[in-house]
């Protein structure tokens, strides 16, 4: 027979440890980012958004689905483009970013990076890469894609080739499917795949330094395909432009700190045109 005594203090500390771990659990967890809403667009809602830019005064945008796959630029999101280009039927458009005088496209499962001349959407030529591609944005002078993993790559612009990878991690989660990406007050912000947060990822380390919930601000359709997705940073309003796939508004929101709570003059300083 077990020793009583024993079994009393193993239960005892069993007890203990139970009742520390959701304590421990929250130690550890992923800071929730309280954010205001500023403003909101309404915009047509058949828009398969991969990607979103906005430079202050012109807007970006690509849309997916093969066959259906297209790269636009706008003065104003909420009206028909200035500019389309509509993708061959065999690439599905994925995550853009513009960079200089160049718009950089992602495709899904081709392979291809397809390079555009910023000012008229003149093709310029196209990198290949292995695997596939589904965020893209610039740190100023490296491309970052995210590939559905929860690895980050830092690209030359010129040719793509990989300077270095960043394993994201933190709270205890692992971050797979981390799609659109867009960077703004030296932090790299992603949407997760079919999740309602944005994560705020340290493009150093790869530690996820807080969350930003959108679950209020989604259209409440029980569509699979409706998920946030398009991440745009505004220099002159500090705030990001967010949006989603088929959703039929765009939302200007500014988080509360890291960086968003400067004044709007320095918060345009030093960020990647």
């Amino acid at each position: 027979m077990p020793d009583l005594e024993f079994c009393r203090r193993a239960r005892i500390a069993i007890a203990t440890l139970v009742l520390a771990l959701p304590t421990l659990a929250a130690a550890g967890s992923v800071p929730t980012i309280a954010y205001d809403l500023i403003e909101q667009r309404n915009r047509p809602g058949d828009h398969f958004t991969q990607g979103l830019f906005f430079d202050g005064e012109r807007w970006w945008e690509s849309s997916g689905l093969f066959g259906r796959s297209w790269l636009a630029e706008y003065t104003d999101p909420t009206t028909r483009p200035v500019r389309r280009k509509w993708l061959a039927a065999d690439r599905f458009a994925e995550g853009l970013t513009v960079l200089g005088d160049r718009i950089y496209l992602l495709t899904y499962k081709a392979g291809e990076l397809q390079l555009y001349r910023r000012e008229n959407m003149t093709p310029l030529g196209r990198r290949y890469y292995a695997g596939e591609g589904w965020g893209l944005t610039s740190d100023g002078e490296h491309l970052i894609m995210s590939n559905g993993s929860d690895i980050l790559t830092f690209r030359d612009p010129d040719t793509f080739a990989i300077q270095r990878e960043l394993k994201v991690h933190g709270g205890g989660e692992r971050w797979l499917l981390l799609n659109e990406l867009e960077y703004a007050h030296g932090l790299v912000w992603a949407n997760i795949w079919q999740d309602k947060r944005i994560a705020a990822i340290d493009p150093q380390s790869g530690e996820v330094r807080g969350v930003i919930d959108l679950q209020g601000l989604e259209p409440g359709s029980t569509h699979p395909d409706v998920v946030a997705n398009g991440i745009a940073w505004d220099r002159a309003r500090n705030g990001l432009w967010i949006t989603g796939k088929f959703w039929p508004r765009l939302y200007l929101i500014r988080p509360d700190g890291f960086g968003f709570d400067e004044p709007e003059e320095s918060a345009t300083a030093d960020q990647p045109r």
